[in-house]
């Protein structure tokens, strides 16, 4: 049986050059689960999965992957590390110069020595997976905005990662294709149960449908770490807000700023020939 893998923040800090934007966190991402990472624009989303794949090292504090601490490892087991992860980017960032078949190889023919024949069923496959396997020979100019995201996800479970991470997968999707995708994360957990997916997401109805724990970031920290049963309980009022979908509320309307002169309004839309 293969060993899940659990990702763990022990007292990480992140940030760049001076600029701190998550201090001592500690969280547990529990291996053949798919946690949901949440929380404010700008809070640290995307930091902290640039911080799983390697790219950005903390401040402070260890970073483990499978009980093994990313960034004390020697360069060369650092990149056999990476390998172990795929990474479904939030655009799909699909090579417009390649065919979907020859994108979703990419993994397989920059670090194997596979034979074609190998590649390409294994290629096949993973776009069957995803409802692709007919669109093998389409450029990314001629899919919809839905079907690059599958093909990002097809490249990215291409070698059966222990680890699979997803930035906004269901942003800038219709209903219809963000609810297609969820289901596919669904249909990757039950095939791959070990593997650990991670999606980062502003998609409530997505995280509802597909965590099993999920991360809160709030305020340069861990605002919660649980069951989605116990975020959607909690009532810790920014938790709330988050659930409600209720805005901050604004302070007084005393900045000379939201008043605009009318001679100026008067300048300028004549200007514009308004």
């Amino acid at each position: 049986m293969k060993r899940l893998w659990d990702i763990e923040f022990q007292n990480v800090s992140m940030g760049y050059g001076d600029t701190v934007i998550l201090k001592d966190i500690s969280v547990v991402l529990p291996g053949g689960k798919i946690s949901a990472v949440l929380g404010g624009s700008g809070g640290g989303k995307t930091t902290m999965l640039r911080h799983i794949i390697g790219l950005a090292r903390p401040l402070h504090g260890r970073v483990l992957l499978g009980g093994k601490d990313l960034f004390a490892l020697p360069d060369k087991e650092l990149r056999a590390a990476r390998r172990h992860m795929g990474v479904l980017f939030q655009d799909g960032a699909l090579l417009g110069q390649l065919t979907v078949g020859e994108n979703t190889a990419l993994p397989l023919t920059e670090h194997t020595r596979l034979a074609p024949a190998a590649v390409e069923e294994i290629v096949l496959h993973k776009l069957a997976l995803v409802g692709l396997a007919d669109f093998a020979g389409y450029y990314p100019t001629e899919l919809s905005g839905g079907m690059k995201k599958r093909a990002g996800l097809a490249r990215a479970l291409v070698t059966d990662p222990p680890i699979l991470l997803c930035d906004e997968p269901t942003s800038g999707l219709d209903p219809i294709s963000a609810a297609q995708m969820d289901e596919l994360l669904l249909d990757m957990k039950e095939r791959f149960p070990n593997m650990t997916i991670v999606s980062v997401s502003h998609d409530m109805a997505s995280v509802k449908n597909i965590a099993d724990n999920v991360v809160v970031l709030y305020n340069g920290g861990i605002g919660y770490s649980g069951s989605l049963e116990g975020l959607e309980n909690s009532e810790e009022s920014y938790l709330r807000r988050f659930m409600d979908r209720s805005p901050l509320h604004a302070g007084p309307g005393d900045d000379p700023r939201l008043q605009l002169a009318e001679e100026t309004r008067r300048l300028m839309h004549e200007a514009l020939g308004f």
